[in-house]
């Protein structure tokens, strides 16, 4: 991977699976805390373990990390994303959000929505909204960088499922709003860097 800018602005940086997206998000971090010994950098994981392969995947990148970045703090959390980034935002400090489709995930289809009824999803899709629109406010406000993972999946053949497509759909809108309020935007493939979008 090419070396990462020494000014570290607020970033999305979107890719597929396994494109390279959170070891580049990791060497974000690693520069901003070489830059000053005031510096910190959190980690705020979305990731749930709900399987086993999950919580084996999960404890393997919590094992890399501590190698890659031994100072990057790490918090869980996979639903109230956008408090944890007001809360964690200091002009020292860069965060790391990984990922927001995890995240778009446990409130748009969260384990157990197949049982609920219309209402339940109607009050569910106003929830995710309110909370997408803090989200934004606070990623715009964060007095430090903010650096944010996500998926892009909207590449591949439209899915026969209507709630899949809906999530298709309402991650790609995510993304679009994200790119907005970040001044760099960086796709990821095969470990490789595409900046999309420079500060000014």
């Amino acid at each position: 991977m090419t070396a990462t800018p020494h000014l570290i602005a607020t970033e999305l940086i979107l890719g597929g699976q396994k494109s390279g997206k959170s070891r580049r998000a990791e060497l974000l971090a690693r520069d901003w805390l070489a830059q000053s010994s005031d510096h910190r950098a959190v980690l705020i994981a979305t990731g749930q373990a709900w399987d086993d392969e999950m919580r084996e995947r999960i404890a393997r990148h919590q094992r890399d990390r501590a190698e890659r970045v031994p100072g990057l703090q790490t918090v869980e959390e996979p639903h109230d994303v956008a408090a944890a980034v007001v809360l964690h935002s200091t002009p020292q400090t860069l965060v790391v959000v990984d990922c927001l489709t995890l995240w778009l995930t446990h409130w748009t289809m969260p384990m157990g929505c197949e049982d609920m009824d219309l209402k339940q999803k109607q009050a569910l899709s106003l929830d995710w909204k309110a909370q997408e629109a803090m989200f934004l406010i606070a990623i715009r406000k964060s007095p430090g960088p903010v650096v944010l993972v996500g998926n892009e999946i909207g590449l591949g053949v439209i899915p026969m499922g209507r709630e899949v497509r809906a999530f298709v759909d309402a991650l790609g809108t995510l993304n679009q709003q994200v790119a907005q309020a970040c001044p760099r935007v960086t796709l990821m493939a095969a470990g490789l860097p595409l900046t999309l979008k420079e500060p000014r």
